[in-house]
């Protein structure tokens, strides 16, 4: 267990486990999760770490049970009292889903998860359009979520996920925060993300500025959207995506990489097989998943195509405003690897906030302390777009 007790660390020598719950416990300070229900699904899972099915069984039993309360407040016209309760369940399906293997398993759970995702969020954000961006004779599906009272053509952010998350996830714990602050968010499931993945069957890319054309392209011509103010935004493995966009379409206007990806993203998926063989609780990523976001027959045609998601010879060409924040105590992608984005950035106009145990979000993506990471970020949009 870390100096940082169980919060951080809820199975103390199994990180695989430890990660995948802090990532929803993050959830919590915008109430889609609830403390409680997670600690009765941990302190079950703590005698079953040794049970290969015990982690999707556990969490999606606690989502049915949610979910079965949401179905009767519905039933009964507590609509608000139901869009409560299937956003939790929609986050306890979507995290127990995680380690399950590609397969129809995982599409029914997956299935479930967005099933009550939709149903909470038509309740409680009535203010989210559901919609699809255009992309190469097919589409994306997205979330737009409008800032309240502002006038039209307001700035916009648009979102990428990591590679784990979904755009149900960066429109609550991000787009709340920017419509605070008045401006609109597209939080995207782009290619190899999300439903995208799950059930349209479109992996990752590592030329992410072509879905990144289709993302701008959306909002630039709706009417309520500034298209002299878009920002592109990325986190976690997201934050090779927003990085990449921004070398590539200079129509954005800034950029950010809340949280940066690995400099060499082969050397480290090498690292993560061999620690997997070793002992597969020590990573943060099951050992399926990077083959599968990206499309890979196996995990050797995954190092093979992980060799082309490299910043190395484009971050140089980043010349809008671009900021980067990392954790200091980030055990997925080291805390180096944001000071040598940042160090690549072309851009003139560049600032990096790596955060401290003591000013929290010092974990991954700032799991830990969701709220000081998106805050800072927020307020750095806010100051940086032009008036």
């Amino acid at each position: 267990m870390s100096a940082r007790g169980f919060w951080i660390d809820h199975f103390p020598g199994n990180f695989l486990w430890s990660n995948a719950a802090l990532a929803c416990k993050g959830m919590a300070p915008y109430g889609v999760v609830a403390m409680d229900e997670i600690d009765r699904i941990a302190e079950k899972l703590k005698t079953r770490q040794g049970e290969p099915e015990a982690w999707q069984q556990e969490w999606c039993a606690m989502a049915a049970r949610i979910e079965h309360g949401a179905d009767a407040a519905a039933a009964q016209g507590h609509d608000r009292t139901a869009g409560n309760y299937y956003l939790r369940a929609g986050n306890y399906y979507y995290t127990g889903e995680r380690f399950i293997p590609p397969g129809d398993a995982k599409r029914e759970v997956g299935r479930k998860a967005y099933r009550c995702y939709r149903e909470g969020l038509t309740r409680c954000h009535p203010e989210i359009e559901f919609v699809e961006v255009p992309y190469e004779g097919v589409t994306l599906p997205a979330l737009f979520m409008k800032a309240p009272g502002v006038p039209q053509r307001a700035p916009t952010v648009v979102i990428f996920n990591g590679m784990d998350n979904c755009k149900e996830m960066s429109v609550i714990f991000a787009g709340l925060e920017f419509a605070k602050r008045g401006m609109h968010t597209l939080a995207i499931d782009g290619p190899g993300q999300g439903e995208t993945l799950r059930f349209r069957g479109i992996h990752s890319r590592y030329d992410y500025e072509v879905p990144g054309k289709a993302a701008y392209d959306y909002v630039a011509q709706r009417a309520d959207v500034d298209p002299a103010r878009v920002v592109i935004m990325g986190y976690s493995f997201g934050g090779y995506y927003s990085a990449r966009i921004a070398a590539f379409d200079k129509r954005y206007a800034a950029g950010v990489a809340m949280t940066a990806l690995h400099w060499d993203l082969a050397a480290w998926q090498i690292r993560i097989r061999e620690k997997a063989q070793a002992e597969g609780t020590k990573v943060a990523q099951s050992n399926f998943q990077f083959q599968w976001v990206v499309g890979a027959a196996d995990a050797d045609g995954g190092i093979e195509i992980a060799k082309r998601f490299t910043l190395k010879d484009v971050a140089r060409q980043i010349t809008m405003p671009f900021l980067v924040t990392h954790g200091a105590n980030d055990r997925v992608v080291p805390a180096e690897n944001a000071q040598k984005l940042h160090d690549a950035i072309g851009s003139k106009r560049k600032t990096l906030r790596v955060f401290t145990a003591d000013d929290g979000g010092a974990e991954h993506a700032h799991v830990d302390n969701r709220q000081v990471g998106i805050d800072f970020v927020a307020d750095w949009i806010a100051a940086t777009l032009p008036d």
